[in-house]
């Protein structure tokens, strides 16, 4: 399973968010009343959470878990309030007795929340920062660039390696009442008896509010869209992921501005087993392709091949999405996105790989959503 790390700035939100089981990000709206781009990513970070995804804060260095995602009502992610994605101002008290968190008129800058329960148990002994790095160093890639965000998405390795660290350094309070924050219901109560389809979080308002006709002027905007695409399981060229994340480092660790980051990323199990057989790269340009986004692709193909695949090129399906292509950047992929490789020992296997396709889109304004096209 996934987790999510969110970076808390009091102690006494630490313990209001454990023990009610809700979290709210903080999204202020903007003067020109258009989402930024920073806007559209938290939106599409809370697209991707399922029920079963596990839960830490951050806070003053430390972390502390461990929490689940869960289902209330009928999912674990809501818009704070009805037409909460839209980037207008509203007044708490207009809005107050529709909002899922209503703690206090800050509470109108919450526009999602996500729920969640103690899984065993949030443990009020954190484990600071250096000591989790240092507990499984191979396993730790997002938490390392965890810097100027609200909140972070570890994959299953990741998130094992920090559910380990903080259940041996806590394992004496697993099974005793002590040790642990308490968990109070009220809220939760409340979520489940009030959401609705309005209260669902979609890319929808995303999509049209960033739309230049059929196109999008953000490509921030364009990961939302495929990654609410590939959650909810809908019919795509993009096909069916069980993991799906956006902005994964791609390149050796360096000053955390200048590291090389994956729009999306993902990959898929063997079915009924946690082995994974397939891993997914798309890589998003809002205008037309070019010869530098083919080999802006390629350079994540080599770095998933390298240190996810581990030289079994067979694994990656790749995707470059644009709102067009023109016929020198076809060729250009025909002639470049090409890698032989060999797997196997005994006997040796000797193979070609060339799985980069190119997706056009093109923003449907009546149904507000993606079509893609693929492009051979």
């Amino acid at each position: 399973m996934a987790g999510y790390i969110f970076n808390l700035d009091s102690d006494e939100s630490l313990v209001y968010c454990i023990e009610n089981g809700v979290y709210g990000t903080k999204l202020n709206i903007p003067d020109n009343k258009i989402w930024r781009k920073e806007h559209e990513g938290t939106f599409a970070d809370y697209l991707s959470m399922k029920e079963g995804d596990n839960v830490y804060f951050f806070r003053d260095r430390m972390i502390y878990g461990i929490g689940e995602l869960i289902n209330f009502g009928f999912d674990c992610k809501y818009l704070n309030f009805p037409n909460a994605d839209l980037p207008i101002k509203v007044n708490f008290f207009d809005v107050r007795d529709s909002m899922l968190l209503n703690v206090n008129s800050e509470n109108v800058n919450n526009r999602c929340i996500c729920t969640f329960h103690p899984a065993p148990h949030f443990f009020k002994q954190g484990v600071d920062m250096d000591d989790v790095l240092s507990s499984n160093p191979i396993n730790f890639r997002m938490l390392r660039a965890f810097w100027k965000a609200s909140f972070i998405k570890i994959d299953d390795k990741e998130n094992k390696a920090l559910r380990d660290i903080i259940l041996k350094r806590n394992e004496e309070f697993i099974n005793k009442p002590v040790g642990v924050f308490k968990s109070v219901i009220d809220s939760i109560i409340h979520i489940a008896s009030t959401v609705n389809e309005s209260y669902s979080i979609t890319s929808k308002n995303l999509l049209s509010l960033c739309s230049n006709g059929y196109l999008l002027k953000h490509e921030m905007a364009i990961e939302a869209g495929i990654i609410d695409i590939i959650s909810q399981g809908m019919v795509s060229p993009f096909g069916r992921w069980d993991y799906v994340s956006r902005q994964v480092i791609a390149s050796p660790f360096k000053p955390i501005d200048y590291m090389d980051r994956m729009d999306v990323f993902g990959y898929k199990y063997i079915r009924n087993y946690d082995t994974i057989s397939k891993y997914l790269i798309i890589e998003i340009k809002k205008d037309s392709g070019t010869k530098d986004a083919i080999d802006q692709v390629m350079k994540y193909v080599d770095w998933v091949n390298q240190e996810y695949a581990y030289g079994d090129y067979s694994m990656i399906n790749a995707f470059l999405v644009c709102s067009n292509f023109p016929q020198e950047v076809i060729e250009y992929r025909n002639k470049v996105c090409i890698r032989n490789y060999v797997k196997g020992r005994r006997p040796v296997i000797s193979d070609e790989w060339s799985n980069v396709r190119l997706i056009k889109y093109e923003f449907d304004t009546n149904n507000k959503k993606l079509n893609f096209k693929e492009i051979n």
